[in-house]
């Protein structure tokens, strides 16, 4: 595993995204499944996990907070507020300073921690953050000790660049892969300026991008690949990266033929991992292999120069137009 540098603190540059542990949009994965994949991701090296409030409404955090009991050497954990819409409340209370902070003391109790490494926004509305008073929220939860970093996870370059206004910024979490390359035009350079980490999710494109789908694969009833295939539930790019599922499988094939050998996903995180300005990338898992497949990312060299211009040209001429949902 290597590192990249998060503010003054050594991350793992393949990170662990934790949405399946949750046991919900993803399919079921057990209490000793999940300590399984985290337990395989810290002995590989890994020390960046990345979750949310809502994943499984607690259950992916507590998880968590149960695993890092049994550790003994620094894990980082970033979690994400704003989506909750439990108890009655939602939208817009979330955004009031007494809601983030129930919010946050809720993850520390879930967690079993007296701080939170990095809290970040969780694609909120664009004009909740435009307003800024969000921001003023994080600012004041970091004064009084309760989070360390703030960060936030955005839909699109708009609302990036928003948040790339904001004092005190850690953090964007994007969606950036092989299906969502312009992104890289729009925002990497400003994110360097203002020495802000990047994190990127969804980087398999919801598994499209393993190659290991074709175009009668079925997901599970409470797959979000099943229910939001088409942004039924919210944005579409969440899932599939905005790619209709039988065009994704096609250019995915199309993909893989420019790629150096059959390991496509390892070579599509590799590609993300070519940027200089990513600070960590968070593929999730719902068993200990897949943590090791996206692990051995970190260890390949470089994709050429002559494979990252086809890679785009691909990307130009045929996926950036099939893109749906806010991007």
């Amino acid at each position: 595993m290597k590192y990249r540098k998060f503010k003054n603190v050594d991350i793992a540059e393949v990170g662990l995204g934790t949405w399946q542990l949750g046991s919900a949009d993803w399919g079921n994965v057990n209490e000793a499944e999940a300590i399984q994949i985290l337990q395989a991701y810290t002995e590989a090296g890994g020390n960046f996990i990345d979750t949310a409030d809502v994943y499984g409404s607690g259950v992916s955090e507590t998880v968590i907070g149960n695993f890092l009991k049994t550790v003994d050497k620094p894990v980082y954990v970033a979690t994400k507020l704003g989506r909750r819409h439990d108890q009655g409340n939602g939208w817009p209370l979330n955004f009031s300073y007494d809601y983030m902070k129930k919010h946050v003391e809720e993850s520390l109790h879930h967690l079993g921690l007296p701080q939170l490494f990095l809290e970040q926004l969780h694609c909120i509305p664009t004009e909740e953050m435009r307003s800024g008073h969000v921001f003023d929220h994080l600012r004041k939860l970091q004064q009084e000790g309760l989070i360390k970093h703030f960060g936030a996870s955005v839909e699109t370059s708009e609302e990036a660049l928003i948040c790339l206004e904001q004092d005190g910024l850690a953090s964007l979490q994007i969606i950036f892969n092989l299906f969502r390359q312009h992104v890289a035009d729009e925002i990497f350079a400003k994110a360097k300026e203002k020495g802000v980490a990047l994190i990127i999710r969804v980087p398999l494109a919801s598994g499209l991008l393993t190659g290991k789908f074709s175009e009668s694969t079925q997901f599970s009833e409470k797959d979000h690949r099943n229910f939001n295939a088409n942004g039924e539930a919210f944005n579409a790019g969440e899932t599939f990266s905005g790619i209709g599922f039988e065009q994704g499988v096609k250019l995915a094939e199309e993909i893989k033929a420019i790629l150096p050998d059959e390991r496509m996903a390892q070579w599509a995180i590799r590609w993300i991992l070519d940027h200089p300005e990513v600070t960590t990338v968070i593929p999730g898992a719902s068993k200990r292999s897949q943590v090791s497949s996206n692990i051995e990312a970190s260890g390949l060299q470089p994709l050429s120069a002559e494979t990252h211009e086809k890679l785009r040209n691909l990307y130009n001429e045929k996926i950036f137009k099939q893109i749906r949902g806010h991007f």
